[in-house]
């Protein structure tokens, strides 16, 4: 289970986190240490212990002498086979040593035991265990495993004399065991002095404890100390950023450093952005995500006649009067996200109602989380005030053109009627009437004819929709184009095309005036190629190419102009009608042309016909 500091404290501050901390990371090795010191001196405190009690385990083994037992008894008639006086007649000649032995070392007891016997032979201090000689041990007597395997041993357990450890030497002659030698001391003595030794490391440990705490507690309170100037140093950058942090020392002075360096690059930047939002002519204005106002350049303050102290805070309605009707795109994007790119709306001030040209996107932070949105608002009265006079002069001058053409086209043939009435007012001949009779007529019917083209010019009738196969118009356009002269037409179709929603008829006259534009346009052996195409899912494009003379630069900004032409005989209303023609159906048209290597005319008409839209 994972340890929560944080709920396990009270107060959450940093010094107390480094405190508790750092004395649990202290207090674990020293924990650690005092154990081990504590394990490693009861280890080594029995491993003494056991050192010095086979030392005198070895002192009683060379008093005993090489012949052992049998040497000890050669003066006893009987020998062994009269066991109580063996053991007496060795008791007499051995007490003396284990009980010198045994007062040489406090605490400690020692004796032989005689394997042929089965007997205590002697057991020091006498005084105190003299009882015990002539006993016999136990089956499960450790004594019997070290008679047995030859092997010296130490055991810790309750024995004849008590709870001892107990080190058995065994006591081989001739490579044979006839006893054992032991040395043992109590327990409780043993575990007195380790005792101490536990004691020993635990004052140890909670002395480095009192100690590491000190040193924590200073360190920490320094350290808490400087962090606390860099927590107050941010809280006043948080509202002024002129107001670095002071310096501090170490890694801390580089933190501090970084810090300031931050904030007067975030100064700068802020700077920029109000030198930029200031000098803006557009309006501007942010909100949050509750719709309060975050921000409002001058711009804006001059838009709404209000002070940017004043305003933010407040909801962005609270910049209307309370009875006006806000169709707001920035709180459109507010509330769906959806960006608004130049749209144009009324924005009403006071008694007059402003034309504004809005752009609204969603304000986002570094993580990309919306925050706001923005909204850039131009003053677009004037200059649509301006573009009205502007097109009502463009209208005036396009009249004048207009009017100049017409005048044109009409006096040729005016003048030549004239001449030719004038001629025959002195001619009295009949067959001269009967000559140029024909040619007044002529003069008559091109006149006529330009009347007509230009009241169909200046009466479009509405498109009649229906549905058009195109690639059934364009081979049915070049079909009679190929009758009207000897011009190679070469047709080029996507493997499916749409059907269109559009004016067969009208589509009809302007593709066969551009075909035989085209036709007229190459010299002897050249070729016109009509081709049709789906330009994406909503439109379908009809190109008319030619390899013929081309127009000059200078003219391809006026070929779509009324009663402009290059033809002797052309009147120059047949683009102009194909242009509006195309721009009836929502189209577009194009003209690329270079002088001796051709030209291309490419309309571009939609799929679905759709009625014009009128912005208010």
């Amino acid at each position: 289970m994972r340890l929560d500091l944080r709920r396990l404290l009270p107060v959450r501050t940093l010094r107390v986190r480094l405190l508790v901390t750092s004395l649990i990371v202290v207090a674990l090795p020293i924990a650690l240490v005092a154990f081990a010191i504590e394990r490693e001196g009861r280890q080594a405190l029995r491993s003494e212990k056991e050192a010095k009690l086979f030392a005198l385990a070895r002192v009683l083994d060379a008093e005993l002498g090489p012949g052992g037992y049998d040497a000890l008894l050669a003066d006893l008639p009987s020998g062994t086979s009269d066991r109580a006086a063996a053991i007496r007649h060795l008791n007499r000649k051995l007490a003396a040593v284990t009980d010198r032995v045994a007062d040489a070392a406090p605490g400690v007891g020692v004796g032989y035991y005689a394997r042929q016997l089965d007997a205590v032979v002697t057991y020091g201090p006498s005084r105190d265990h003299a009882d015990t000689v002539g006993l016999s041990i136990t089956a499960d007597h450790p004594g019997r495993i070290v008679m047995d395997t030859g092997a010296p041993l130490a055991a810790v357990g309750t024995l004849v004399r008590g709870p001892i450890l107990n080190a058995m030497l065994p006591i081989l002659r001739n490579g044979e065991a006839i006893g054992y030698i032991w040395s043992n001391e109590y327990s409780a003595a043993i575990e007195k002095q380790a005792s101490a030794i536990d004691f020993a490391a635990v004052v140890a440990g909670l002395g480095g404890l009192v100690v590491a705490f000190g040193i924590i507690s200073l360190l920490s309170r320094r350290l808490s100390r400087e962090v606390d100037v860099i927590v107050q140093g941010l809280a006043r950058l948080k509202h002024d950023l002129r107001r670095p942090i002071p310096p501090l020392r170490d890694e801390l002075g580089a933190i501090v450093e970084a810090i300031n360096a931050m904030a007067k690059a975030l100064l700068d930047a802020r700077s920029l952005n109000e030198n930029i939002l200031a000098s803006v002519a557009d309006a501007i204005v942010a909100v949050d995500p509750d719709g309060r106002i975050t921000a409002v350049n001058p711009a804006a303050e001059h838009l709404y006649g209000v002070v940017s102290t004043d305003v933010i805070g407040k909801t962005y309605r609270s910049l209307f009067a309370s009875d006006a009707r806000v169709d707001s795109v920035l709180l459109d994007t507010l509330a769906t996200g959806r960006v608004h790119a130049a749209t144009t709306i009324d924005l009403p001030r006071g008694d007059q109602t402003l034309r504004i040209n809005a752009t609204s996107s969603v304000l986002r932070d570094g993580d990309g989380k919306r925050i706001g949105a923005v909204v850039v608002l131009k003053d677009v009265s004037e200059r649509e005030r301006l573009m009205v006079q502007v097109m009502r002069a463009d209208r005036l001058a396009a009249l004048g053109e207009l009017t100049a053409g017409i005048a044109h086209e009409i006096r040729n043939p005016l003048t030549s009627i004239r001449g030719f009435i004038q001629y025959l007012d002195e001619c009295e001949s009949l067959e001269e009437w009967r000559a140029y009779g024909p040619l007044i007529i002529r003069q008559v019917d091109s006149l006529n004819r330009i009347v007509g083209e230009l009241l169909a010019f200046g009466r479009p009738h509405p498109p009649r929709i229906g549905t058009v196969d195109v690639r059934h118009l364009v081979e049915e356009m070049a079909f009679l184009a190929r009758g009207k002269s000897d011009a190679r037409i070469a047709l080029a179709f996507e493997p499916v095309l749409p059907t269109i929603e559009a004016d067969g008829e009208a589509l009809k006259q302007a593709l066969l005036n551009l075909i035989i534009n085209a036709i007229q346009a190459i010299p002897d052996g050249g070729t016109v190629t009509v081709s049709a195409r789906a330009a994406d899912d909503d439109h379908v494009v009809v190109t008319v190419r030619d390899d013929g003379v081309g127009v000059a630069p200078e003219n391809l900004d006026k070929v779509f102009d009324p009663f402009f032409s290059t033809k002797p005989s052309g009147t120059g209303l047949g683009l102009a009608m194909v242009h509006r023609i195309v721009d009836a159906h929502g189209g577009v048209i194009t003209l690329d042309s270079k002088p001796g290597v051709g030209t291309t005319i490419e309309m571009r008409l939609p799929i679905a016909h759709r009625e014009a839209e009128v912005t208010p």
